[in-house]
Order: C-alpha cells, then structure tokens, then sequence
C-alpha cells in the first residue's frame, strides 16, 4: 500500500525491484537500543524514589501544619493576621524559587524526561576544582593552588557608565611585527599607525567622555555625506562569472577605483552590469549628483580650511586682511556646524539660535583681538573688533573704547569717519549738539594733522580730501536733522575761508587763521551770497584803512506779505502741523541776519535757532589748498543746493546710502516721450536743501523759492570772478543744467501757468550765460540751450540753435567730443519726435532729419534746419559709415596711451571734463547711425567694440591704481607728489568708468526704444543689462530700465535670481532698494488684476503668492547690511509698505527700530507723524529731546489754531 493513496499510480510506476528498501528514508540509523533500555531501567529507579520521598514529606507537613494551628489559636487576631500575611508571601517565594519543580498540576508523581538524567550523569563526572571568588596575593596563599585565578562575581557599576573599561583593568602588550598571521606579504598588509589627531586627542585630553548625540561632532557627522557600503571588485577575468565562496580582499587602489562599478553591479536596475553609472541612476529616476558643490559643503574640508588658514596666519601674521578673511570664513564655518539646527523641533530653538549665533561672534572677537595684539597698528583690524564688539558689548563701554582708539589714531581719516557714524547712530546719547561738536573736532585735529602743529603723528596722504569728505558729511548732517541754517553757514564761511583770504594770514594755521576769521564773522558784514557782499579779504583791506563807509541802502525790492500758514482749520492737528512745518522749511532755510538797515538787532528775531554763532562753525573750518579739491567743494555746495553736477568732478561721498531720501531715485526713467533722453540729468535720490516733507510729499516750488534762487544768483556772481576759466565753465554748465530741470519739473506738475514762467526767467538766465565772453564759443552750453527751446516745445527756434552750434564747432567734425554729444542730442531728439508723430522709424533712411545730422557730422560740414529736411545720397550714407568706423578705431587705439600717461596728454588744467577720454558722444552717434541705416544688431556690435575695450582697460587701471595707493601708504617718501599724481590718475579711470556707464545707458536705452517700436527678441536686451549691471551695480538708469523691463511679464524667477545674484556679493544699497521696487510693482499689479474681477467674470481672484512676504524679507535683508542700516530711504519705505498692508504695530516696532540706526534723519519723524498721527505729542517730545529742528511748536500751533 502507497503511503499517499492520491499519488499511487505515480508510485506505481517508479517502483524499485526491492520493496524492503522502500521505506529506508523513514528509518532513524542513529537510533540504538541499548541506550534505550539502559535509560528506562534508570528511569523507572528514580521515579520510585522519588515517590517514596514524596510520601514522607507529605505526613511532615500536616504535623507540622497541625502545630502552628493550635499555636495561632493562643494568639490575639491582629497576630494571626499579620502571621497569615508572613505565610502567603512564604508561599509566593516558594513557588518562586521551586521553578519548574513545582507541583503546579497537583498530582503525587513528577515526570522525569531523559535529557535531566543525561544531565546528572555528565555532573557525575570528575570537574576541575572550582575558581577563587575572591582577590588574594600569591604569598598569602598556604598551598600552592593550580588555578591562580579568581572568578569576580561583583558587577562593576562603572561598566554602565563609561564607554569602556577601566584603562588599568586591560592588559598591555607590545605588537611585534606590521601585519597579523594569514597576509599575503606580497599583496597585502596592514599598517598600525595612529593618526596625529589621535595622538593630540590621548596626550591633552585625558579625560574625555564619549560624544552625545548634540555634540559638535555628532551634527558634523549627521550633515556630512553618508558612508557607502560596497561589494568587492569582482576580478575581470574568465572564470569572473563563477560564483565565489569567500569575499576576496582586494587592493586598496582596487575597491576605490570600482566603487561606483560596484554600485552599479549590486543595483536591481542593473543586473548584469552593462549600464553605467549615470544610465542607472536615470532609470532608478534619480539625476547624477553634482560632486562639487557636496564638497564645497563638506564640514571635513571646512575643518580643513580652518587649519589651512591657521598655518598662513602662523607664517604671515602682519596680513591684515587674511585676518579678515579668517574672521568671516567664521560664518561660513558656524553655518555649516549649526546647520538643521534650527529644523529640530523644540519651544526654545529660537534661544538656541541666538546663544549659538553669540558664540560665533565671541569666537570671532577673540580672533580680532589676537590679530589686533599681533598688529596694533593696524586700523582696518582695529574698525574689525569693534564692528563685532557692536552686537557684544554694552554702548557705553562700546564708546569709551571708540575714544581711546580715536586718541591712540588721531590722523586716521577712515577711522574718524567709521567713529562719526557710531556717534551719529549712537540712539541713547544722541544728540545734534554732541554730534556737531564730534565733527567739529575730527576736522580741527585733522587740520592740525595736516599744519604739522601736532608732533605726535604726521598727516597721512590724501588728508585734504577726507577732511572735505567729513566736512561734506557733517553739512548733510545738519540739513537732514533740520538745521539747514547751520549747513548754509558753513558753506557761507567755507567760500569765504578758502577764496577771499587775506594774503597775510596764508601762512598761517588753520587754528590761527580761524581766530582772524572770527572777528569778519561776527562783525554783521554780508557774507556770501547775501547782497552787497564784498569778502573776507576785502574787508581785513578796509579794517586796515578805518573801517566800511556805510553804503546807501540800494533798491530793495519789498519782501511780499507772508500768506496764511493755516489754510484749513478743519483739517486735523497733526495735517496742520505737516503743512507748516514743511513750508516753514521750505521758506527759511536761510540764516536770519539782522538788516542795519531796517535798524534790526538779533533780539528781532522770532526763531532764535534761525541765528548762527561763530562756535557752531569754527572748529570744522578747514583749508583747501588744491585748485581741484576747491572746485569739488563748489560743486558739492551746488548739490547741496540742488543743482546737477558732473558725478566724476564732485566725486560723490564715500557713504551715499546716508544721504538716500527721496524716492525719485528709483522712479526715474519713466517717461515714455523721452526714451533716448530722459537719462541725460539723473536723480541721485538726495533731498536738496529746503525739501524737507513726508516720503511722498511734492515740492512746494520747482526750485529754491524767490529768496532762494536770489541766493544761489549772488552765490554765481561772487564766486565766478575768483575762478580759472576752465572752473567757471564748469560752474556755468551746472547753472543751465539747473534751469533746464526746473523747466522739466513745471512740465511734469502739468502747470501750463507755471511752465510758460519758468521758461522765461530760464531763457533769460540761459542767453545771459552765452552772452558771456568766455561762453560764447562753449558748445556744452550751446547744446543745453537748444535742449532747453526743445523741451518748452519750440522745435524750430531749437533746431536753429542746433545749427548755429555746429557752425561753430566749425570742421572738427569726429575729432570733438563736445560736438559729437551735441549732433547724438539733435539726432535723439529727432528720432523720438519721429517716433511720437508716426509712432514708429521712417522707411526711407536718405529722408531722416537725424540721418542727415549724423551724417553732416561725419563729413565735417554744418547742419542746418533746412539741410536735415533734404534728402541724401547713399554714397554720402558709405562714406560716413566709413569716417566712423576709422574715427573709432582710432580713437581706442589712443585711449591706452592717454591713460598710461595722463600728464603728458594734458593741456595744463584744461582736460576737466576729460577730453581725451570721452568717447561717449563719438560711440553714440556711430552707433545711431548704424541703427538708423542698418538695423539694430549693427548699432549692438559697435557699443560691445567700445564697451570691450573701455571696460577691460578700466578694470586693468584700476587695479593698478589701487595698488599703487597702497603702496604710497606704505612709503613715507615725496609723499605730496606721491598723492597728487595718485589723485590725477584716480580722477581719469572715474572719468572712464563714467564714459562706460554712459554707454551701457544709452545701448540699454536705444534697444529698449526698439523694443517699444518693433519686434525683437527681448533676450538681446536682457543680456545688455545684466552684462551691465554686473559690471556697475550702483547706476540707478540701469536698474530702472531693467525693472520696467521685467515688471511688463508674469516671470519674476529670472528677475529674482539676478537680483540675488548682485546683492549677494555686494553691500551697496542701490541694488537692494530696486530688488524691493520690483516686487511691490509685481504686487501692485496682482491687487490691481484681484480688483478688476467683476463678480460674473470667469477670472477667478488671483492668489498673492507671498509677494507681502517676500518684500518684507527683502526689506530685512537689506537693513542687516552695514550700508542698509543707516540708510533713512529704506527704513522709510519699509514703515510705509507695513501699514499699507494693515500692520500698524509692526510698522511701530520698525520705526523705533530705525530710531537706533538713523535717529538724526527728521524725515523719518515726520512720516511717523503722518502714519501714527495719534502719537504726535510724543514724536514732537522726542524730536526736542534729540535736538532736532523744530520750527512750529505744539503750543505756537495751538494758538494758531484759536486764531
């Protein structure tokens, strides 16, 4: 019979010739049967013996139980209670400790299984005699013992604790040879050497504990890259396919080299090993890791980095800025180290950050310190220290070490400037009067610096320039705190200190010539720009002689009744006191002088703060003995004033983010009438003096006001006579400027009144300066004069100015800058006219009015308004082409030479606007002309020719220059000469990078015209301006063209990549403050698309997409910057953009925020005002506690308002 029925026809089949071997595979061979027997025998013994045991103890225990009971019954019942308590926990333990042996079914007999008896019968055996259990020294022992060893049964507490064991418990060896047994020595080996950290970490570190989960170590473990585990190198041999029975150990070179071939060979996508490593990663869906940015990010090479620093600050200690550098590769390294930080989860992560950010910045301090004690003449590692000791130490002892440091360095420039700033930001000791007199003396100490009346120190190079730097810096000061009067009395004596100097006191020092000026100051003498103002020299002159005559008091013209300060009494408190107060500042910036006249003393006076004393502007009086420095200092006082200027002669502050305040910095560039021109005067974004409202407040007058612009006409008639021709053309150039703004201001008010006035009184200033002989042949102001009748809409009389200048600049033709910029303004201005009338470029090219200028220039000859409506000849087109293309080859091959050799180029003092090196005017007409005869894309290849060329020569030049200014600093020999060729060359590479920019302006500006006209790939333009950008990140037309760009699509990536890109290496403000402008234009249109949605639109309301976050992370960004902070521009906006979003308290926390970093700027006070009007009394309280200029009183505007 089948042992499985169900297959036994199967079975049937297979059947084996002998059927007694059919079952052998159920048969046990190991089984025997006299072990079974003899196991039986024994076990039947044990178990009656064990009955029988059992027997006897049964009748033991019931006698005994019997016992105790007739012993409870004498007991009392509390007794037998606690002794019935002792039994069952008895019983408990019994049944503990019985185990497996108890009888828990309750039956008389116990099973035996054989295994216990195989176990009996092994202990039966004879064992080794048993192990000592306690510790004792062989000489005590009595009998010599075979086993000398002890069994510890003790546990050892420390065992839990530590990680090992105790050092003194483990037994030492010496190791003899370098590699165990079973090593091939031909192939393999092992080396026991211990790393040099190992060997630091066991001699100076003894006792250190083992490494927790939240060590430093540990999180540098967790974020570094994972370990791979890989297989070993399978040998590319025949038989590789066979599989092995041990895993081989390859060389070291080997498994290194096939690593990533391993991985592939083990990975299920790749079972035979036939793709590579990128080809399997793509079908796991996974994409090729980059290998470099993981080790750039890699704590094991910033370890390494940090060693590598230490060695070179070992080896050059003296390399201040490899100190620097150490002190902010701190951030980079704490990054690293914190990093996931702050994604744990926690209630106090937020502490954990800030203790863990205070414990970079002690690190950091203690490296500036020991850089500070190995160099301690260094300024640059001394402003380091206390740059990071600002966020550690408390301001009072933050200001006394800024004044030991000020002492032990009185002629450091840069530190002054670094510790004016402190003081100006300094909130809880701020005060106008403080920060005044600190100017005051930085410019006297410097000044005795530069006299050589201060033995201790000698004047470092270029001392001039920082003081007029600071003197700069301080009238700002003045005018941005609201004492205007204060700033207009230091230009006033400046004028008079450093022009009209009396010849006998020259020699003198400054302190001393201060003290001679004193007695012309307080004498009541007119002074500068004030009527019938003859001069400090003059009068000494006339002192000497016996005094003024008296002159007879000169038709005056009746000054005009004041009209009604309070307008509207129904308005609220806080617009009244706006209005005022703004209009006061408006109308009074001048200094009140009694008028002798009149019979006025200074007891006349109603605002007492109006007057000047001679102690508020004596000390900051300093001498300029440069004719350059004084003609920056004029037109500085210009600017201050608010006239343009040329940015290369005044050469701009070294920190224009103090100075940023209006917000016509970021809004310029708008006008679509004007795309070719509107860049030609730009906004530098600084208040003039007089404008002092709310960030969105208007001018009350397109200039300074009657009394104003009175001022500014004496300012001109008195200084031009002192000046060199060359200066007073520069002076003159600034004046037409400022008539031609004041016209384009009335223009954009849309006040036809008001603009047909102003185009008088600046017509007739404008034909008063060409009238003038040194002025007659200038085409500089030729051109701004025909600009002027351009822009008041009189083309014809424009037109003819245009001609009569070209018939001037006579056959000069390409080889005058100054007429190449006057044809490229003519031919812009016919190119936007064409363009506003036809709304679009003319078809035929030989019948353009700007063609036929470009190309009258290029042959030499005078364009007239009758010759630009004729029409020309291709030959004449051919051959202009080809006067240009010479011209500016020519012209570049020259540029080099004139710029390595500045001095022998210059015709004495005569190149200020830079002659030799403006090819802005050259380059653009070219380029025009090549536009309007050729298309775009020739016009691109001549501005990248130009802009090649002038850019590399700039970036070679001014590294040169920088050297070599260090190396002056360095040397103490011709230090003079040193400094004036120095400031020569540095005057010409400003000049170039000018003419570059200019450039990239006028490129990015004619390719956004075409874009505006036709159709063209917006690639080409984008690629212009983030070229640009690049290269000058603080030209404000640049940007504006570039967010007005962007701003017309939905893709803000592209935009906000690039911003980031520029702002992430750079400290400049500019940048910054533009990245803000393009998103709260980005979000300005998304409101305007969620308003315009009707309620049946299909248009569903579109999200925001974070656009409120995102700008106020900008914004928070931005003022952690060290130029940010101090900035009145961007605190203003930011306080502004929080309420229009509803957050009036955090708009609060900000402005007092901005308190601590810009307490001086009154502007900032006022937009409080007008945001949180219900705390007027408390800014007002406040402004009169820092000395700020208040001009209206709550109580004179509470009388004011009774009345």
């Amino acid at each position: 019979m089948a042992l499985f029925p169900a297959f036994a026809e199967a079975a049937s089949d297979n059947k084996v010739e002998d059927s007694s071997k059919e079952l052998d595979w159920l048969q046990n061979k190991s089984f025997k049967k006299g072990d079974v027997l003899s196991l039986h025998s024994r076990l039947s013994e044990k178990t009656t013996e064990r009955v029988n045991e059992k027997e006897s103890s049964v009748a033991r225990g019931v006698s005994s139980s019997e016992e105790e009971e007739e012993d409870e019954g004498n007991v009392p019942l509390k007794k037998k209670k606690k002794k019935s308590e002792k039994k069952r926990k008895k019983k408990k333990k019994h049944k503990k400790k019985s185990g497996r042996h108890s009888d828990s079914s309750g039956c008389d007999s116990e099973t035996i299984y054989p295994s216990d008896l195989k176990r009996e019968e092994e202990a039966d055996r004879p064992q080794v005699a048993p192990l000592a259990s306690h510790f004792s020294w062989l000489d005590d022992l009595q009998s010599h013992t075979d086993q000398p060893f002890c069994l510890d049964r003790k546990a050892d507490a420390a065992n839990w604790t530590y990680k090992s064991l105790y050092r003194g418990d483990v037994a030492r060896y010496k190791r003899k040879g370098s590699s165990p047994l079973g090593v091939d020595p031909r192939k393999q080996g092992i080396i026991w050497e211990e790393s040099e950290s190992n060997k630091k970490q066991k001699g100076g570190n003894k006792k250190r504990t083992a490494d927790r989960y939240f060590s430093t170590v540990t999180r540098q473990l967790l974020s570094s890259e994972p370990h791979v585990l890989t297989l070993p190198t399978i040998p590319q041999c025949s038989d590789a396919i066979r599989p092995t029975s041990f895993l081989p150990l390859g060389d070291d070179k080997e498994s290194k080299g096939g690593e990533a071939g391993d991985r592939v060979l083990t990975s299920s996508v790749n079972p035979l090993g036939v793709y590579d490593s990128s080809t399997a990663l793509w079908l796991q869906g996974k994409g090729q890791q980059v290998q470099d940015i993981q080790t750039e990010q890699s704590p094991v090479l910033l370890a390494g980095r940090t060693e590598e620093f230490n060695r070179q600050l070992r080896e050059q200690p003296a390399d201040a800025q490899l100190w620097i550098k150490f002190i902010k590769y701190q951030d980079e390294l704490s990054a690293t180290v914190f990093e996931g930080e702050e994604e744990q989860q926690s209630s106090n992560s937020a502490e954990r950050r800030k203790s863990s950010y205070r414990a970079v910045l002690e690190k950091k301090l203690s490296i500036a310190e020991r850089a500070v004690s190995t160099n301690p003449g260094c300024i640059a590692l001394q402003l380091e220290r206390l740059r990071i000791c600002q966020e550690l130490w408390e301001p009072p002892l933050l200001a006394k070490e800024w004044k030991k440091l000020v002492f032990l360095h009185p002629n450091s420039a840069p530190l002054w400037r670094q510790y004016l700033l402190f003081t100006q930001s300094y909130f809880s000791n701020f005060t106008v009067s403080k920060v005044n007199s600190a100017y005051g003396k930085c410019l006297s100490t410097l000044s005795a610096m530069r006299d050589g009346s201060m033995v201790s120190h000698s004047a470092l190079p270029g001392t001039e320039e920082d003081m007029l730097d600071i003197f700069t810096q301080q009238c700002h000061f003045l005018r941005q705190s609201g004492h205007s009067e204060k700033a207009i009395s230091l230009f006033q004596a400046m004028i008079d200190f450093t022009f009209y100097k009396p010849d006998n006191v020259r020699q003198l020092s400054t302190k001393q010539q201060v003290e001679f000026f004193e007695p012309f100051w307080d004498s009541g003498e007119a002074r500068v720009g004030e009527l019938g103002a003859r001069g400090w020299k003059a009068w000494m002159l006339q002192q000497e002689r016996g005094g003024w005559l008296q002159p007879c008091p000169e038709e005056e013209e009746e000054e005009e009744e004041d009209e009604e300060e309070v307008k509207d009494q129904s308005q609220p408190k806080w617009t009244v006191w706006l209005d005022v107060e703004s209009s006061r500042e408006a109308a009074y910036w001048l200094p009140w002088r009694p008028d002798k006249a009149k019979g006025q003393s200074e007891e006349d006076c109603e605002d007492p703060d109006r007057q000047v004393l001679f102690d508020d502007i004596g000390p900051s009086l300093i001498c300029l003995s440069s004719p350059e420095l004084r003609l920056r200092f004029l037109l500085r006082f210009l600017s201050f004033l608010g006239l343009p200027v040329d940015s290369v002669l005044s050469a701009a502050p070294c920190q224009p983010g103090l100075l940023l305040e209006n917000l016509s910095l970021l809004t310029q560039g708008n006008e679509l009438q004007r795309p070719l021109t509107s860049h030609n005067l730009p906004d530098p974004g600084v208040n003039s003096v007089g404008h002092m409202t709310t960030l969105q407040g208007t001018r009350k007058w397109a200039g300074l006001g009657k009394l104003g612009e009175r001022f500014v006409t004496s300012v001109f008639n008195m200084v031009q006579p002192v000046l060199p021709a060359h200066h007073r053309a520069v002076l003159s150039l600034s004046w037409m400027q400022y008539e031609k703004l004041k016209v384009l201001r009335c223009l954009h008010g849309g006040n036809k009144k008001r603009l047909r006035s102003q185009g008088k009184s600046s017509k007739r200033v404008a034909k008063q300066l060409l009238k003038e002989t040194d002025n007659r042949s200038s085409l500089v102001l030729w051109r701004e004069y025909a600009h002027l009748e351009w822009v008041l809409g009189n083309l014809d009389e424009a037109r003819k100015v245009f001609s009569t200048a070209t018939g001037i600049g006579g056959t000069k033709g390409l080889r005058s800058p100054t007429l190449c910029e006057l044809c490229l303004l003519w031919a812009q201005l016919e190119v936007e006219e064409v363009a506003g009338v036809r709304g679009g470029g003319l078809t035929d090219v030989t019948a353009s009015p700007a063609v036929c200028v470009l190309t009258r220039l290029a042959e030499g000859t005078s364009s007239s308004s009758s010759s630009t409506s004729q029409s020309l000849s291709t030959v004449s087109i051919l051959k202009a082409r080809r006067s240009y293309e010479q011209a500016l080859t020519a012209s570049l091959s020259a540029l080099d030479q004139n710029l390595h050799n500045p001095q022998a180029n210059r015709k004495g003092q005569e190149d200020l606007l830079g002659e030799t090196l403006r090819l802005r005017g050259l380059v653009g007409c070219y380029a025009l002309f090549q536009y309007l005869t050729m298309g775009v894309q020739a016009a691109i290849a001549v501005y990248s020719q130009a802009r090649e060329r002038m850019e590399e020569l700039h970036l070679t030049l001014d590294k040169q220059l920088t050297s070599n200014e260090e190396a002056n600093l360095a040397s103490t020999d011709d230090s003079q000469s040193a400094a004036d060729s120095s400031h020569t060359s540095r005057h010409h590479v400003n000049r170039l990078g000018s003419e570059c920019e200019g450039l990239a302006v006028q490129q990015a500006a004619l390719l956004r015209h075409h874009n505006s006209i036709s159709v063209f790939p917006l690639m080409t333009l984008r690629q212009t301006l983030t070229s640009a950008l690049s290269t000058w990140p603080s030209s404000a037309s640049l940007w504006s063209i570039y967010v007005q760009v962007e701003n017309r699509y939905h893709s803000a990536g592209r935009a906000r990549r690039f911003f980031h890109s520029v702002t992430r290496n750079n400290s400049r403000v500019v940048p910054r403050l533009f990245a803000i402008v393009a998103e709260q234009q980005r979000k300005q249109l998304v409101d305007v698309a969620q308003r315009s949605c009707c309620h049946d639109a299909a248009l569903p309301i579109l999200p925001e997409n974070g656009l409120s976050n995102r700008i106020r992370a900008l914004f928070e960004s931005a003022i952690t910057t060290e130029m940010g902070c101090h900035c009145p521009l961007l605190w203003r906006m930011y306080i502004h953009f929080l309420v229009s979003e509803g957050k009036v308290d955090k708009a609060k926390g900000i402005f007092y925020k901005a308190l601590q970093n810009v307490p001086w700027a009154k502007g900032l006070y006022m937009d409080a005002v007008q945001l949180f009007p219900e705390h007027l009394q408390e800014f007002v309280d406040l402004m009169t506690e820092k000395e700020l200029r208040l001009r209206l009183p709550l109580e004179e505007l509470d009388i004011l308002l009774e009345d």
